[in-house]
């Protein structure tokens, strides 16, 4: 077994803020319970399935940017062990309802396109959440559990409550990446009547080749392994870094296929990031009209958004070829299919 690498000193975790957002999010335990009183399924949830690398970031920050839905931030982020006071706090300091003579503006940013392995920048900028996600989903070797054990041990009823009582506070849909999920899809979705699941998904040789690159970001090592360790981990860690992350990306993709033919068709949409970078509008207007129907309401914002994406599906990695890459996932398809 290869031994586990640290992080790059521009991505380690900064272990006095993970002290103090420890110790805060404990004692607003009591208060985000207090929130708890209207925790009905209103409004959908979003949930964003697919391969890390495949583009959720992207796309995740576009749908932040149209007003379609709420979303975490990264000031929501903080208040991972408290979301609802975290929300209650967001509005007071970025609601222009609660705008006092313009005393608080400094929160208020509009929301970018740029990211980094996964982070962006910016109070208002949308967040992945996964200290969240944690909470509920014991996770211990792998980021993966069998229906029956996570439907034992995971607290999927509270996930449930607490994601409802957020989109209520908002007034409005609330979309996250839920990446950590996407070997449990039946299990999640089971919880929500109107959720609705977005596949992002890449040509796979990009996908592959980028998450080669945050591996090296990440670690300086493409050995070192990268993202939720699902449950082919064990079979795939020790192998060359190509055949890894392309059983990776396979199994991913495998999985959520798996998970969506679980789903009914109002409930699930695949977004091809090429398609998706071409013409954001007509995806926009595909969930509006999905969120309508599951919502029951009866108009949503106009689009106002971006009207196309730079695609960075160029080939960069020096490694290995674009034709090594193509020869490795056609290869691991054979095996896996």
């Amino acid at each position: 077994m290869k031994t586990p690498k640290n992080r790059n000193e521009k991505y380690a975790r900064v272990s006095d803020l993970e002290t103090l957002l420890k110790e805060l999010n404990s004692n607003l335990e009591g208060a985000n319970e207090a929130y708890m009183t209207d925790s009905v399924e209103r409004f959908s949830k979003i949930f964003l399935m697919g391969p890390h690398r495949s583009g959720s970031t992207l796309f995740m920050q576009w749908l932040a940017s149209t007003g379609l839905a709420a979303y975490p931030t990264n000031m929501l982020s903080r208040f991972f062990g408290a979301p609802l006071v975290g929300a209650r706090i967001q509005q007071l300091l970025t609601d222009s309802r609660y705008n006092f003579r313009n005393e608080i503006l400094d929160f208020n940013s509009d929301v970018n396109f740029n990211s980094d392995n996964g982070k962006t920048k910016g109070a208002l900028s949308p967040n992945e959440f996964w200290y969240f996600w944690r909470r509920f989903l014991p996770f211990d070797e792998l980021d993966y559990m069998s229906s029956e054990e996570l439907q034992a041990n995971a607290y999927l009823a509270g996930l449930r409550d607490e994601l409802n009582a957020l989109a209520n506070m908002f007034g409005k849909p609330f979309a996250m990446k839920a990446l950590i999920m996407n070997q449990n899809i039946p299990e999640l979705a089971d919880q929500f009547e109107k959720a609705l699941f977005i596949w992002i998904h890449r040509d796979p040789v990009f996908n592959i080749q980028s998450a080669l690159e945050a591996r090296k970001r990440q670690y300086g090592d493409i050995n070192a392994w990268y993202s939720f360790k699902i449950k082919e981990y064990p079979e795939l860690k020790n192998l060359d870094p190509l055949e890894s992350v392309a059983g990776q990306i396979s199994a991913i993709n495998s999985s959520v296929e798996e998970g969506f033919s679980y789903l009914p068709d109002n409930r699930k949409m695949v977004v091809k990031y090429e398609d998706f970078c071409q013409r954001p509008e007509h995806y926009y207007h595909k969930i509006s009209r999905m969120l309508i129907d599951l919502n029951g309401v009866d108009t949503v914002p106009d689009y106002s958004g971006e009207a196309a994406f730079s695609n960075t599906n160029k080939w960069r990695f020096q490694e290995y070829s674009q034709k090594d890459v193509e020869k490795a996932f056609h290869r691991i398809e054979k095996q896996q299919g």
